[in-house]
Formats: structure tokens, C-alpha cells, sequence
């Protein structure tokens, strides 16, 4: 028989140190909340944003809606002083998104500008953001667009311009670069729509350019749109990541970051920030006073390029074309121009607001009124 190997004891471990009891929840030591940052008007930033996005996650359209928050809280805009316009398309989902607080109008295709028109005629004191797409304003609305332009209505019309039909499977869009390339199909061979060579041949008197992935950028602009007397156009470049998102499409990502053509760094510095107490930048630049007294600041301005000059911005934007490459920035600017109410002479008071008493005329004053039409 085979000898049993006799097992080594165990030796005992020493015993572990007992550990400290931690101190009951109620007992902990708290962490201070964070102050909640106010502005001017003391609002909370939450006070202007708006649902959970259903778009597709990095679409550009998103960014957009992110800076359309801060920029309308860092403005100190009332919530319900601002009406949201859309149509239809992906870029017209986003008003749900933010300014949650704000009154909204949902048209149908194309049709936004006519109805911010009726409703601007009504109550001209609320900011108007209009939030279209490329499908929307370039193809079936851009008679709409077109006549409020020209009619130099009050409002802010933001074009989430990505290229394609976003909702319909991509179809190329009127605004689709000779060229590009979507992730499926043909390359790109009709002539394209420039939304900002149209508008300022149309006597635009605030016409920008920007893309979704420069949020400083695209945020000053914003910012002094919203303070401007007049129609605002600003094309912001926002890609679809679903369609329109591949190395071979000049509105992804990537290639706009590879070939854009920055005409200035741009600032915004509001009336209730007194000029005297921003630091004055080095190099050229420029500063441009809006209606309620707000200031844009150029920087860095090129000296080839004159905001005030519409010839200067339309060579710009073909420069730009001709080396297939996007020019952003503040491309021109008129403070000049009589706004939509103005021409009308609408009264001071929004006629919302004028008592049925005045709306109504009595018998002597439509005869006097039908006279005026006779003589």
C-alpha cells in the first residue's frame, strides 16, 4: 500500500480589518445644487427648449435647434413673444424641439411664408423664426419665399439645407451641388438653387451663411438675425447622415469642414452690453449697429469683402462655386430698407390688440373711405 501524503494544516489568515461603517444617507455630507445660470430677463435656459429630438442621431438639424436655444436665451427674449413657423420636411419636426414655451404654426409644404405673412399683419410684435429645408423653400415654396423677401417682412427664415428629400428616401434636392454624390444613385448633374445669391438679388437685407458644425459661428449670426428690422435669410449647411453623409457628397461632414471658406470671425454684443466694456480684437474689423441697437462684430475682416456691398457678396458666393467650396459668414447687410409694416403703415399698436371699436368704422367713415376710392 501507498503512503498517505499527510496534508498540511491551514494556516489561519488573519482577520480582515473591520471596515468603517458608512454614515446613513441622511447623514452624508450633501452636495450644494448648482446655482441655475439666469439671464438677462432672469429665465432659465429651460425655459426655451423644447421635447426629445426624433430625428436621426448627428443630424445636423439637431445642432441647429441647440443653438436656436441659446440664442434666443441669450438674447433675453420672452418665450411668448416668439412664434415658431414651419412646413413640412425634416428641418420643419424641429420646432418641437425647442422653445417649448413659444407659440407655433405647423403649414403645410411651402406655404410658411404666406402664413407668417397673415399672422405677422396681425400681431407684428412677436419675433418670427421660420424654420424650412432646402425641399421646402428651394422647390415647391420658393414663389412663397420670394415674395417675402422682397416684401422685407419682420422674421428670421432659417433653411436647414442638407441636400436631399430627408423624409422620401433622399431624393437629390434643388440645392444639391453639380458634383456630389449621395451614399446611393447618380452623381449630381443638374445646376443647383443659391438661396443666397437669390436673396440678396432680391434686395435681402440680412442674408448669411453658415453650417451646423460651426456652433460660435452660427450662433452670433443667429443672434443678430433676431435683431434685425426686416427678413433675415440665413442658409445654415446641415448634413443628413443618413443620405447625404459619404465621402463623395459636398455637404457631409467632412468636406464641408475641408473646404470652407470663413469670410470673418463673427460676434454678436447685445444693447444691454455696453460696447465700451468688450475688448477691442486685433486685426481689421468691422462693427455693424442693428435696429435695436445690438452690434454684429466682423473680425478679421477681408478686405475684398464688404457686407454692404451686394456685388461683392454674389462674387464671393460664385468664387466659392467655381472651387467647390462653401463660403460662410455674414454675407450682406442693409439697415436701410423700409420694413413690410412699415410700408403698410400698419398702426403702432398690433392690430390684435386695437379694440373692435376702432377695427369697426361708422357709417360716415366707410363713406369717406369708399369716396377715397372713387376720386
Amino acid at each position: 500500500m501507498s503512503e498517505q501524503k499527510e496534508r498540511p494544516e491551514r494556516k489561519e489568515r488573519p482577520a480582515r480589518a473591520e471596515r468603517k461603517e458608512r454614515p446613513a444617507r441622511s447623514e452624508r455630507r450633501e452636495r450644494a445644487p448648482r446655482p441655475v445660470k439666469l439671464n438677462v430677463i432672469n429665465e432659465p435656459k429651460e425655459s426655451y427648449t423644447g421635447g426629445k429630438s426624433s430625428l436621426c442621431p448627428g443630424c445636423g438639424h439637431d445642432q441647429i435647434s441647440n443653438v436656436i436655444i441659446s440664442a434666443a436665451w441669450e438674447n433675453g427674449i420672452e418665450p411668448h413673444r416668439i412664434a415658431k413657423m414651419s412646413g413640412i420636411g425634416c428641418s420643419s419636426k424641429t420646432p418641437a424641439y425647442y422653445l417649448g414655451k413659444s407659440h407655433g404654426f405647423n403649414t403645410v409644404h411651402g406655404r410658411m411664408p404666406s402664413v407668417t405673412t397673415g399672422a405677422y399683419a396681425v400681431n407684428k410684435d412677436l419675433l418670427y423664426i421660420g424654420v424650412s429645408g432646402d425641399g421646402d423653400s428651394a422647390s415647391i415654396g420658393i414663389g412663397q419665399l420670394i415674395h417675402a423677401i422682397r416684401r422685407n417682412m419682420d422674421m428670421v427664415y432659417i433653411v436647414e439645407n442638407n441636400g436631399v428629400y430627408g423624409l422620401t428616401k433622399g431624393q437629390y434636392s434643388a440645392t444639391a451641388d453639380i458634383g456630389s454624390k449621395k451614399k446611393k444613385g447618380p452623381i449630381n448633374k443638374t445646376q443647383p438653387i443659391d438661396l443666397c445669391a437669390l436673396a440678396i438679388n432680391l434686395g435681402c437685407t440680412f442674408v448669411a451663411r453658415s453650417f451646423s458644425g460651426s456652433k460660435k459661428q452660427l450662433n452670433a449670426i443667429l443672434k443678430a438675425a433676431m435683431s434685425h428690422k426686416g427678413f433675415a435669410l440665413i442658409d445654415v449647411i446641415s448634413p443628413c447622415v443618413t443620405f447625404n453623409n459619404n465621402d463623395e457628397s459636398m455637404r457631409s461632414y467632412g468636406y464641408v469642414k475641408d473646404n470652407e471658406i470663413t469670410l470673418h470671425m463673427t460676434d454678436y454684443i447685445p444693447h444691454f452690453n455696453p460696447i465700451p466694456e468688450v475688448e477691442v480684437p486685433e486685426g481689421n474689423f468691422r462693427d455693424i449697429t442693428l435696429h435695436d441697437g445690438s452690434t454684429i462684430r466682423l473680425e478679421t475682416i477681408s478686405d475684398t469683402h464688404d457686407p454692404g456691398n451686394a456685388v461683392a457678396a454674389l462674387t464671393a458666393l460664385h468664387e466659392a462655386e467655381n472651387q467647390a467650396k462653401h463660403v460662410t459668414g455674414l454675407l450682406y447687410f442693409d439697415s436701410t430698407k423700409a420694413s413690410l409694416a412699415e410700408d403698410l403703415g400698419i398702426v403702432e399698436t398690433p392690430l390684435i390688440d386695437v379694440p373692435d371699436s376702432e377695427l369697426r368704422p361708422g357709417k360716415d367713415m366707410l363713406d369717406k373711405i369708399n369716396a377715397a376710392f372713387l376720386s
